[in-house]
């Protein structure tokens, strides 16, 4: 066995070898926005050359992880994915309309969002369903899916990065592919039956305000809108503050033949021959929405061809804005195949801002299929002549410098892991992104939204994520956008009460204000459980806490020192709502009156003052002050063996699945950063033995490998970082800290830039996980994080694993993570 001194001497040879310059080869571009990662070294022979044939789009399907398996591109708008049913047309089996477990769908719906957790999700617009037989009855009177739907088997499915397609048991099948903006279908038919295709204009996820579709024989076309929105709107904590319309989405489809036969339907009224049709089914669900809608349908002749082609576009802006987009950027002539070959490459070009090297094929697998989650969001909304929906109700172009408009902004959970991977591997996307929250915050009368659909503001979860994001965008080195006015809007927003911050409407669960009651929290330190107009005073202080830190940072970098040393003290506010005797054994994070005296009776188990999570999660959110939360808990050591507690049950065996409220929940956002905890308090070996235990067995390949809602790639990002060896230190830092990486290579090239990350651990494996030592360009470094200069500037970082813990190695108290 090789010696730890000889691991330590191969290290430092090593790192002289691949601390060298880095090439750059910008390669053609694939599909609009799509950008080439730098070159770096020279490939190992094992490093994998095209990630995407490591990607399983079905990864998630199952198990509560709410992906979905349909064609899409990289932050692409159009998401042609299954839509299933249990047997009730207003509801799906999964949050997203898609579930591994359940084989009966009702349609291939055009739009969709990655992970969201609540149920049904959002978007699922237009399903388009092949269908064998006569309609000779209005399919919205099929109230429980039994005529209009098919069932299939997995044998008969195969998903791809862009490409999706699946066979029916009622013989017909659809081979989808996809562009950004527009898709091309084959749907194949049995040649001795009716062929149909229907258009369930009005049926998305949640339902619809209304619905219009046109069918134009002459011309072989189908096109349409549905007007809609209501993300999170059958939620009972808050939802019906959300059951409101905010979008319309268009379509223009057309066929490659000659229709046999049409016709419209209008709640249960069938009309033959019809061309035109209208009606919405509203946002409710079951029997208060069952029958209601309108949609289309159209005929063809396959006794001689059997494959019908349909091309098609979208847009959030016109009819007009969508056959554009499908003229833009699908050759009139382009088969599915074509279509699915080019959007193949342009997913290849964008998984390869990361190239792995070694591993095993599922591991492999897992890494590629996480970043391809991680990678689909955010999403256009704008054409591409640049118009896109305000959120004032009106058409907008993007402003100058600005490439596109971006939305779908999950902000709670996105600011944890998924915004940072964003600002690291695609930094002009992610600057377009702030550039696209602040036009929207422009045109919501200065309010951002903590969690954006299309043009809607949702006003979904608790803290204010935006300011988080963009100064962690701003700390990562994206500049490509309006950095000066976006900090003096947020500034406002976190300093001067809006009227809706003494609203309830919508709470606790989508509060209106998005500094609720502020100018209580101003003047107590902390929002107040019994007046603050939000989900949980606790929660609220916390997350407050963090967004302002990573204000005052931003601050910093702008020279702007009167509002950083404001917000910065503001960023402490987490310790006004730590209970030092919480429990009389230990202290917790604990909901407070207005009057000081603290919300009873406690419990750590408990979710009262916090917001999808128990005290005993939230007392460690507090990313940016770790070693003021040890002090709090009584010094360092005192922190790790209550951290110890969190992730091991009182006999020592891991608790890191979830289930319990007293510990880890890898299935939810407020603790995913607890593993690397350990770090900041003197302990980095246990924060590599805890990452690496939830990575081996949280998660994984298959349906179920995802631990919960992929919440728009977090969940997916947590793992990107974990498996590099490298984790986000705090919301508006650019500080990274360190673990054993899973690969014994990986080269990190961001799109557009010459820097890259080279990480090696040639010893990388199941066993040697351990970090004995590391060089940053060469040079021994005795810290468990790196200084944000390194994330921007890129360079080599090399590892030496084994499979025992080395105590010693990054303990110095003064250089903890701080």
């Amino acid at each position: 066995m090789e010696t730890h001194k000889a691991r330590r001497k191969r290290l430092g040879r090593r790192s002289a070898l691949v601390g060298g310059g880095v090439a750059v080869a910008i390669g053609a571009l694939i599909a609009p926005l799509v950008e080439a990662p730098a070159a770096s070294a020279a490939p190992r022979a094992d490093e994998v050359r095209h990630p995407v044939d490591h990607v399983d789009p079905l990864i998630g399907s199952a198990g509560g992880g709410n992906t979905y398996p349909g064609a899409n591109l990289p932050f692409g708008m159009i998401a042609w994915s299954p839509t299933s049913t249990t047997g009730d047309q207003t509801n799906t089996a999964a949050a997203n309309g898609y579930s591994y477990d359940t084989t009966r769908v009702r349609g291939f719906s055009l739009t969709h969002v990655n992970g969201a957790g609540c149920h049904p999700g959002a978007a699922g617009d237009v399903p388009i369903m092949p269908f064998v037989g006569e309609v000779d009855s209005s399919p919205t009177a099929d109230t429980k899916d039994q005529k209009y739907a098919a069932t299939f088997s997995h044998d008969n499915e195969k998903a791809e990065p862009g490409h999706y397609r699946v066979g029916l048991d009622s013989g017909a099948a659809a081979d989808l592919a996809v562009s950004e903006r527009a898709g091309v279908a084959d749907f194949s038919f049995p040649r001795d039956a009716p062929a149909r295709l229907l258009f369930r204009t009005s049926n998305s996820l949640n339902g619809s305000e209304n619905a219009h579709i046109e069918i134009d024989a002459q011309r072989h076309k189908v096109t349409g809108w549905v007007l809609t929105g209501a993300f999170c709107g059958r939620r009972a904590n808050g939802g019906e503050n959300n059951r409101k319309t905010y979008y319309r989405l268009y379509f223009s489809a057309s066929f490659d033949r000659a229709f046999s036969t049409v016709g419209t339907w209008e709640n249960d009224r069938l009309s033959p021959g019809a061309t035109t049709a209208d009606g919405g089914e509203g946002y409710l669900t079951g029997a208060d929405r069952a029958g209601r809608g309108s949609g289309g349908y159209v005929g063809f002749d396959t006794t001689r061809d059997d494959d019908v082609r349909m091309r098609l576009g979208i847009s959030y802006v016109s009819l007009a804005g969508a056959e554009a987009n499908l003229r833009a950027e699908i050759a009139p002539r382009a088969s599915v195949a074509d279509v699915a070959s080019a959007g193949r490459a342009a997913w290849d070009r964008r998984l390869r801002a990361i190239r792995v090297s070694g591993g095993s094929e599922p591991r492999r697998t897992a890494f590629y299929t996480a970043l391809y989650h991680a990678l689909q969001q955010p999403n256009l909304i704008s054409d591409t002549d640049g118009r896109y929906p305000g959120m004032d109700g009106t058409p907008h172009r993007v402003e100058r410098g600005q490439t596109a408009q971006y939305s779908n902004f999950s902000g709670w959970d996105q600011y944890r892991a998924q915004v940072q991977l964003l600002a690291l591997l695609q930094p002009r996307v992610a600057g377009d992104f702030a550039q696209s929250l602040f036009n929207f915050a422009r045109q919501n009368g200065g309010v951002w939204d903590r969690w954006v659909h299309i043009s809607g503001a949702t006003h979904v979860m608790t803290g204010d994520p935006s300011a988080a994001t963009l100064a962690t965008f701003y700390a990562t080195g994206v500049r490509n956008f309006d950095a000066k006015g976006a900090f003096d809007s947020l500034y406002r927003q976190a300093t001067v009460p809006h009227p809706d911050s003494l609203s309830d409407k919508g709470c606790p669960g989508q509060c209106e204000g998005q500094r609720p009651g502020l100018a209580q929290y101003l003047e107590s330190g902390y929002a107040a459980q019994d007046a603050c107009h939000c989900w949980g005073g606790a929660a609220e202080t916390l997350e407050d806490s963090v967004a302002d830190d990573a204000l005052a940072r931003w601050a910093r970098l702008l020279g702007r020192g009167k509002e950083a040393d404001e917000l910065g003290a503001r960023g402490g506010y987490w310790r006004n709502v730590f209970n030092p005797g919480a429990t009389g054994t230990a202290g917790y994070s604990q909901a407070r009156n207005r009057d000081g005296s603290w919300v009873t009776p406690f419990d750590p188990a408990s979710d009262r003052g916090f917001a999808q999570g128990s005290a005993a999660t939230y007392t460690w959110m507090v990313p940016q002050d770790v070693q003021g939360l040890a002090d709090a808990m009584g010094g360092r050591q005192k922190a790790a063996a209550r951290l110890d507690g969190f992730f091991h049950k009182p006999d020592g065996s891991w608790s890191v699945r979830g289930g319990d409220p007293l510990r880890y929940d890898p299935t939810n956002e407020p603790g995913i950063h607890a593993p690397w905890l350990y770090n900041a308090l003197g302990q980095p070996w246990k924060t590599q033995e805890t990452v690496r235990q939830i990575v081996a067995n949280v998660y994984g390949t298959g349906p179920k490998g995802l631990p919960g809602n992929d919440d728009l790639g977090t969940m997916s990002a947590w793992y990107v970082f974990a498996a590099l060896g490298l984790y986000p230190q705090a919301p508006g830092r650019a500080e990274a800290l360190l673990t054993g990486p899973l690969f014994p290579r990986a080269v990190v090239a961001p799109a557009g830039s010459r820097r890259a990350l080279t990480i090696d651990a040639p010893d990388a494996s199941d066993t040697d996980f351990y970090v004995h030592a590391v060089r940053v360009n060469g040079k021994l470094h005795d810290t468990s994080w790196l200084d944000g200069s390194f994330v921007r500037q890129g360079g080599s970082l090399s590892f030496d694993l084994a499979d025992r813990p080395d105590t010693t190695w990054a303990t110095d108290p003064g250089r903890l993570p701080h």
